[in-house]
This record gives structure tokens, sequence and C-alpha cells, in this order.
């Protein structure tokens, strides 16, 4: 089974995703890019008011848009955003120029990071398996431009399945993001991944990405995801 992870920007979202069945609640600010961070504080007061509800749904909240080199800066929002209380810490990194030596620097951060490969050029398997070979606990394959093209519109499907089963074979979480819209379930179901982000296909048609989350989008993914046979999220919270 594919779990759903709800990408949402405050606690009303948050709550109504959750209460509708989303498995993992993710906390970005869409209007701040790709991977736009939510303030701290706001974080923070997010997952207070939803572990007093749903005391084991995973949590996870990205750092904000930054370029591989940016590691000073990476560090202290990693830390800072870890020490919320988030379950996960997500990160964007851009296959090429320092993404290796950006992943090694991740990888040795006291916090729970995912990487999240911003796969816009394609798939990056070496990345991907020196992901593996560091330990970390998951990774996420986007896209950083949000402009109607699909992960699937940007990567190899075989190369994708490939590097989902190298993850799964190292007991790494792998998730799908980046665009995903119902023309994609099959892909998705086929692939079979721990976990399928979505924002835009999780808000009123007309708003897209930037609108406010919609409850029954999230309950008709929720139910569509399900019919898969994956290797579930359960193994990892």
């Amino acid at each position: 089974m594919t779990a759903l992870l709800a990408s949402v920007r405050s606690s009303d979202e948050a709550f109504d995703a959750a209460d509708a069945g989303a498995e993992l609640i993710d906390l970005k600010e869409p209007a701040a890019g790709a991977l736009g961070g939510v303030a701290i504080g706001d974080i923070a007061q997010i997952v207070r008011m939803l572990r007093a509800r749903y005391a084991v749904r995973p949590i996870s909240a990205t750092i904000g848009d930054l370029p591989n080199d940016a590691l000073d800066e990476m560090t202290a929002r990693v830390l800072d955003v870890a020490a919320t209380g988030v379950d996960y810490v997500k990160v964007g990194v851009t296959p090429g120029r320092g993404a290796f030596a950006c992943l090694r620097h991740l990888a040795s951060l006291p916090a729970a990071v995912v990487p999240v490969f911003l796969s816009d050029e394609g798939v990056d398997r070496e990345l991907a398996m020196l992901a593996a070979q560091l330990g970390f606990v998951g990774i996420v394959f986007d896209t950083a431009s949000k402009n109607g093209r699909t992960l699937f519109d940007c990567v190899d499907a075989e190369v994708l399945g490939s590097c989902i089963a190298d993850a799964r074979e190292r007991g790494m979480m792998v998730a799908v993001a980046g665009s995903l819209g119902w023309g994609d379930l099959e892909r998705i179901l086929m692939l079979s991944p721990d976990i399928a982000g979505f924002r835009g296909a999780l808000c009123d048609e007309h708003s897209g990405r930037g609108g406010r989350l919609d409850p029954r989008r999230v309950e008709n993914w929720v139910r569509a995801l399900h019919r898969g046979g994956g290797m579930g999220f359960s193994r990892a919270v």
C-alpha cells in the first residue's frame, strides 16, 4: 500500500488532511517555492496541536529552497526545524554540482533528514545509491519547477523504478512527488512507492497548489492509493 503525504501550510489544513486520512502530514509553504518553509514558530505550534490529537501521525517539514553549496545555512535551518519536534526534516538536493558533498554533509547532521532529489533533469541513480549507503531513513523524488510538468514527465520510469527497488533492498522509505495528478495514478500504483506526496492535487481545482486544501480530495486520493500493494508506511512509524 502506498501512503499519502499531504503538504499543508497551516494548522487548519493539517487537521483537515489528518482527519481525511492522510498518513503523513508535511509542513510546507507553497507560495515560497517548491520546498518553501513554514515559519519555525508555526511549525512548532502545528506539531504540538497535531500531537494532541494524533500522537503517532508522522510529521515532516521542509527547510526552504537552498542551493547545494549553502551548507552553513542548511545546517542552521535543519537544526531549527528538527527542534520543533517533527519526525523528518526534508531538504532539497539538486543532482549535479555539489550534490554528493551536500548529501554527505546532511548525513552528518543530528537530525532525521530526508533528502528530496529535485529531478527536473532526470534521476541520478548514483546519488540515490549514495543516500542509501549513508543511512538516510528515506528519500523523495520531486521536481523544483511547478509549471505543469509532473515527475513522470521529467524522469525515466525504468530508472526511477530501479532506484525504488535499490532503496527497498537497503531498508529505506521512498516517496514520489512533483505535481502528480490523477493521470499519474496508474504509474504510481505500478511503481508502488512507500509514499506519494501531493499539494496541488489536494486543493481546489481552480486555485492549484496555492489554494486551500480540500479534505474530500484527500479522501479520494487515500482510497485510490490504497488500491496498490506496496510495502506500506507502517514500518517507518
